[in-house]
């Protein structure tokens, strides 16, 4: 025995906890000891143990377990270490597959182990939203004589005699009985028990997020799907990476449902499914809903469980628990939904794999693509990445044999490729006089289709009315920028709008910082001249007010994040889109990903330059994405789709090749240029962004990592194969009033750049905290 611990009770083992905060021990968690008598201490359990000086009670996860005669660890004393409180009753526990998951996370994306755990259960999990406790009631034996046989006891006796057992409350609504006394009185006796339950109550009525009726239908696969389905349905028994390349409308998600019916048909296992944002999830959710309810011709059921941020609390924790007991086989969700406590996972599906909404920009800074493919490759599964353009690392991994290339290069029959056109926007200014966001090509095809009673959508990757406001006299030069960050305010648009002296309409409205959302009221004149300020540049605002212009009477519905605010904004707004209410659909790049509706007969996008010149080597990449992405939800009826794309300069490579729909021209070129530079994916990246408030202490900090992180890569003998970029400011070198400084490693491998990143932990304090954020596989460079 290694001693005395609460209430005199003798240590029966050892327990490393990893606690939900930001304690990192080499991601091995903290040492306590379990008192003996103490029930379900085991891997994956959740705990409650003392933490710090005052003992404060801190819940956490049991990442592994020593034996009494074993001890508690090198360098720790049995008498020194702290017993576990309690252990969570309430069934939180995570299958070992999560735990083993989350240290992958952990070590691999530099963060403390129990800050991958606060991810990985959802707080409406973990606060037990939903949870109400209900007193039941359960018919033991037959009343004897010792039981005075009322009218009411009677009548309790009858409905029991039937159900055998009820809820209090009904059985004595059933009963028509006011108080519990009778059932009292039979408890006594010995002829009812009464226990408490713990319910979960939380509605999702998951069949009602189907979009529509068409949904249900099960199409004869087309060759392309066909060969798609056999080619990955046969390696459904083992590990492996299969990259889906479909053109828009080549039918990728009935690929997914396909394979997804010959899993639950065949094997015992489930599927994930992400999607990567929640306005894709209820067309998703009906879908796989309509189809998988009762997986193939008289299958098994499947039983759909939903996961995304917006549902409610009790929602998310009725649906975890569904999946965790094995009601579900099936998960759809966005990012977190890749933790799914799933006990057996044999297919995981990442649609649209390229979007960068997979990546969390906080702790733990995971990649939900790579994570499905850690996890697919712990639980033997197949993994299939979606997307008509894929993302280049995928590409790479394909193109170099490391993932499986599936491609899907028509649409599905009946579906016509869009009429794509440039509008040039340079000369479209000489042609038309006056600022007009939307050109004269592009307003011809609005109102065509509209006399049509079709569908537009058009899109704007650029929130608000104005990008800027600013001096109009150039001699003075001033602008109007956040204070707290090196960024300009958008102004937005509130209300109407007031005429000024000179007769002209001002619009009315706010500005705001869109990276620490400041806001405060326009400047009506400019502070160091006088002049009154002018707005300048676009946002979808400024479109919304040209389209009510220009289409006088037409439904014009506008999606960015300022209109979808609250649970639900999306599915209400896209079913009355499908439900024909709606003419233009007009949106940010919400709209461009994976929405199918066969109204769609004309995609307008407003300026396909608004990222391409951002300082970050993924620019061209996003920008050739997103115009390919929004081009094909066009034409997905009967009648051919056109698409109007709006350019300051249509020959810029990464547009050009998205009009002309050649991916694997730009892939290849794009590949090259980042190969030349020694880019991602070509070298792996690790970003550390040092912050503080104080400029020289933001460096100080800065200088002390780049001197670690050379020290590590010459410690490991890594010189020739990583590079060491900083310190040097960020590209945008202030932001919430925080200064910002980067160092930068590029590596040959993944192992190389993990290797110096664990030296460098060792040799000295490298850790995410809240003056440094160490991002592994950045996205964006901003």
């Amino acid at each position: 025995m290694a001693g005395l611990f609460v209430d005199d009770r003798p240590v029966a083992g050892y327990a490393r906890v990893a606690v939900e905060q930001g304690v990192d021990v080499a991601g091995e968690g903290l040492t306590y000891a379990v008192p003996a008598g103490m029930d379900g201490v085991a891997v994956g359990a959740r705990v409650s143990v003392p933490l710090g000086r005052g003992n404060k009670p801190a819940s956490g996860y049991v990442v592994g377990l020593r034996s009494v005669g074993d001890g508690p660890g090198e360098g720790l004393k049995p008498t020194r270490v702290k017993a576990v409180l309690s252990v969570d009753r309430d069934g939180l526990a995570l299958p070992t597959e999560l735990i083993e998951l989350a240290r992958w996370v952990a070590g691999y994306y530099a963060c403390p182990l129990g800050m991958v755990f606060a991810s990985v259960l959802p707080g409406g999990v973990k606060r037990g939203a939903g949870l109400a406790k209900q007193k039941w009631v359960t018919l033991e034996t037959e009343a004897g004589d010792g039981v005075r046989m009322t009218k009411q006891v009677k009548a309790v006796l009858e409905v029991l005699a039937t159900e055998r057992e009820m809820e209090l409350k009904a059985l004595l609504a059933a009963a028509g009985v006011r108080s519990a006394g009778p059932v009292e009185r039979l408890a006594q006796a010995g002829v009812v028990s009464i226990e408490t339950r713990v319910d979960l109550r939380a509605g999702l009525d998951v069949a009602a997020e189907r979009v529509a009726a068409r949904l249900s239908e099960r199409p004869t696969p087309s060759a392309d799907q066909a060969a798609a389905i056999d080619r990955i349905g046969g390696a459904l028994d083992a590990f492996g990476v299969h990259l889906l390349r479909g053109v828009t409308g080549s039918g990728k998600t009935e690929v997914y449902l396909r394979l997804i019916e010959r899993l639950l048909n065949e094997t015992d296992r489930g599927a994930i499914v992400l999607v990567p944002e929640i306005a894709l999830t209820p067309q998703t959710v009906g879908r796989f809903v309509a189809r998988l309810d009762h997986a193939g011709e008289g299958g098994a059921p499947g039983g759909v469980a939903v996961l995304h941020s917006g549902l409610t609390p009790a929602q998310r924790h009725a649906q975890w628990q569904r999946v965790r007991r094995g009601e579900a086989r099936v998960v759809v969700g966005a990012r977190s939904a890749v933790f799914a406590p799933m006990q057996r996972v044999g297919l995981i599906v990442v649609d649209e794999e390229h979007e960068s909404s997979y990546k969390q920009d906080q702790l733990p800074r995971y990649h939900a693509r790579d994570v499905a493919i850690k996890r697919g490759q712990m639980a033997g599964a197949a993994v299939v990445l979606g997307s008509a353009t894929p993302s280049l690392e995928s590409w790479h991994h394909a193109k170099s044999g490391r993932y499986e290339l599936v491609e899907l290069p028509h649409r599905v029959p009946g579906l016509n490729v869009p009429r794509v056109e440039v509008v040039d926007l340079v000369e479209e200014r000489r042609a038309q006089r006056g600022i007009h966001l939307i050109s004269q090509r592009l307003e011809h095809e609005l109102r065509t289709t509209l006399d049509r009673g079709r569908q537009s959508l058009v899109l704007l990757n650029r929130r608000g009315f104005a990008s800027w406001v600013a001096c109009p006299d150039h001699r003075c030069g001033w602008q109007m920028a956040c204070d707290r960050c090196d960024a300009m305010m958008v102004f937005h648009l509130r209300g109407g709008g007031t005429t000024n002296e000179d007769g002209r309409e001002v619009p009315r409205g706010y500005v705001r910082c869109h990276h620490c959302e400041a806001q405060r009221m326009l400047e009506q004149h400019c502070p160091v001249c006088g002049k009154r300020t002018t707005l300048f540049g676009l946002g979808t605002q400024r479109v919304e007010t040209e389209l009510a212009k220009k289409l006088p009477g037409a439904r014009v519905e506008r999606m960015d994040r300022d209109t979808m605010t609250r649970p639900g904004d999306y599915e209400r707004v896209l079913g009355r889109f499908e439900a024909g209410e709606i003419d233009v659909l007009l949106g940010t790049q919400m709209i461009a990903k994976g929405l199918d509706f066969p109204g769609v007969r004309l995609v307008g996008v407003i300026s396909a330059d608004t990222a391409i010149h951002l300082p970050d080597f993924r620019a061209a990449e996003r920008t050739f994405q997103l115009v390919s992405q929004v081009a094909g939800r066009a034409g997905r009826g009967s009648e051919p789709g056109v698409v109007i794309v709006q350019s300051f300069d249509p020959t810029v490579d990464a547009i050009a090749r998205a009009v002309a729909g050649d991916y694997v021209g730009f892939a290849e070129a794009e590949l090259a240029t980042r190969d030349e530079a020694g880019l991602p994916p070509v070298r792996r990246m690790a970003r550390v962004v040092l912050r503080d408030k104080d400029q020289a202490a933001c460096h100080r900090r800065a200088a002390a990592t780049a001197d670690l992180l050379g020290d590590a890569i010459a410690a490991e003998s890594a010189g020739q194969r990583v590079t060491l970029r900083g310190p040097m400011a960020c590209a945008m070198a202030k932001l919430a009033d925080h200064h910002r400084e980067q160092v930068m490693l590029l590596a040959d491998d993944a192992g190389t750049l993990q290797r110096v990143l664990t030296a460098a932990r060792n040799r000295g304090r490298l850790v995410s905290d809240t003056h440094t954020a160490i991002d592994i596989d950045p996205v964006a460079l901003l």
